[in-house]
């Protein structure tokens, strides 16, 4: 009986640790992707709100640059990840957030300002509640994955091709589309980088889980700006 609640002890206390290693992992993601948001709209208002940068930085060769610098970059740092160290990971995350503010700094010129904050507000509690759902649900969503992506996959391609036909009914398709796909990746990816966390945190890698959260507050990041942005497009009030 002594042996078997020693045992019994042991298992509570590793439990135990690994449910707040969990907590201050899933702070870590969330910490992250905060600063990534400031980052990005601090960028976006700086150069949506000055005529001149913004001016030199849409026309011309420099506007596509602009456009698909993020994409690039996510694609980059997907490949790479194994490559960086926790600390160069994470500085390419913010690295990337600004990048980002950047080629969204047209919603400060196109989109009243009442609207922008407006259409965040929504989507932070639409985000929060997705994003706890996803963390505390005892139903296994792993199955949405392949759906959510292939959806997503569809979704660039189709907003790639409106670029070039700038379609508003095509444009307002894909607005609706998008909060949908992005709402589901905010509770697959939450669930996901929580399971990840569990798999693998017997292994006590302090390096694999430092860049594990910084490719977690990435994930979680691209979905409340992308749901965002889809959402001012179908919410948000014109100058």
């Amino acid at each position: 009986m002594a042996e078997f609640e020693t045992i019994r002890t042991g298992a509570g206390a590793r439990s135990a640790q690994i449910d707040a290693g969990l907590r201050a992992h899933m702070n870590k993601v969330y910490g992250t992707m905060s600063v990534g948001m400031l980052l990005t709209f601090a960028a976006a208002w700086a150069v949506g709100t000055n005529e001149a940068l913004f001016a030199t930085l849409f026309t011309g060769i420099t506007r596509w640059i602009v456009m698909f610098a993020p994409l690039i970059m996510v694609f980059a740092f997907s490949a790479m990840i194994n490559k960086f160290s926790a600390a160069a990971a994470q500085l390419f995350f913010y690295a990337f957030a600004a990048v980002m503010g950047v080629s969204i700094s047209y919603i400060f010129v196109v989109f009243t300002d009442y609207s922008i904050a407006q259409v965040f507000l929504i989507t932070a509690v639409a985000f929060a509640g997705l994003s706890l759902w996803g963390y505390t649900t005892k139903k296994d969503i792993s199955g949405w994955g392949s759906f959510l992506i292939m959806g997503l996959i569809g979704l660039i391609v189709a907003s790639i091709v409106n670029i070039f036909l700038g379609s508003p009914a095509i444009m307002f398709a894909i607005s609706i589309i998008g909060v949908l796909i992005f709402a589901g990746l905010t509770a697959y990816d939450t669930q996901d980088i929580k399971n990840d966390y569990l798999a693998h945190a017997h292994h006590g890698d302090s390096e694999w889980l430092g860049k594990s959260a910084i490719m977690g507050a990435l994930r979680l990041y691209l979905d409340f700006i992308n749901m965002f942005i889809m959402l001012l497009n179908l919410l948000g009030a014109r100058e």
